[in-house]
């Protein structure tokens, strides 16, 4: 028996990138997966066929985070067609890097309404939706604990949702379920827009000497929402080959 037989999980925004790492990752382990997308449908479907061709179960949904009635409709369609909610994992995030002076109000509205307004209403349909005992895993970036120029913004954002999870894993402890954050160090993926340069110098400073892959950072979410984690809440790990 795998060790999320049985379990149902959402990811966010896993037709792509980290989310879709970790949507492989649960599905292998034995989750039926609903992997969430606002744009790529031919993208999560590809993800769903892959987890049903590996023995698994999956659906795709489509929906903002940062839309409550979008938030509401993927915990339902979840539930009618998959069954009751173990696990939730918030990866959906957005980003904008660009001198402080340059912000506008539209940069403020586009990555607050995903990273904060989002990670409010996630966590939020989470807490009243995971069955006791579940796991919900919030996604943060190690920019919050190692500022970058031209990152003030993103970052902001992103350590909302680490107060919003922080503060929720005391709100539901008592019913053993676990809120955990995950902050990835800059992660090889098709939306890394840093310039070449940029990237050779963090490499350099990583202990272990190169960027991370999804698949490590799916590694650490497996773990996580696994039985194995079920004495550890309220915590954020940093995921990035010891940069910070």
């Amino acid at each position: 028996m795998s060790l999320l037989t049985g379990k149902v999980a959402i990811v966010t925004a896993s037709s792509r990138g980290i989310g879709r790492s970790i949507a492989q990752r649960l599905g292998k382990d034995g989750a039926a997966v609903a992997v969430n997308y606002v744009t790529s449908p031919e993208k999560a479907e590809a993800v769903v066929k892959e987890i049903i061709a590996n023995g698994g179960r999956a659906i795709s949904i489509q929906g903002s985070v940062a839309n409550k009635a979008d938030v509401t409709r993927l915990f339902d369609e979840t539930e009618q067609q998959l069954g009751s909610i173990d696990i939730v994992v918030n990866v959906a995030g957005v980003s904008v890097f660009k001198p402080h002076v340059d912000l506008t109000d539209d940069d403020f509205d586009k990555i607050f309404s995903v990273n904060a307004r989002g990670a409010m209403y996630m966590l939020q349909a989470a807490a009243t939706r995971v069955k006791d005992g579940g796991r919900i895993v919030q996604f943060s970036t190690g920019g919050t604990k190692m500022p970058l120029p031209g990152a003030g913004l993103y970052a902001a954002s992103k350590a909302a949702g680490e107060q919003f999870a922080l503060a929720l894993a005391k709100e539901i402890g008592h019913r053993q379920v676990t809120v955990n954050l995950v902050s990835p160090g800059v992660t090889d993926t098709d939306g890394l827009i840093l310039a070449q340069e940029a990237i050779d110098h963090l490499i350099s400073q990583t202990p272990l000497g190169r960027l991370g892959k999804p698949a490590d950072i799916a590694d650490v979410v497996a773990f996580l929402v696994g039985d194995d984690a079920h004495w550890m809440t309220g915590q954020n790990l940093q995921v990035n080959g010891g940069i910070l």
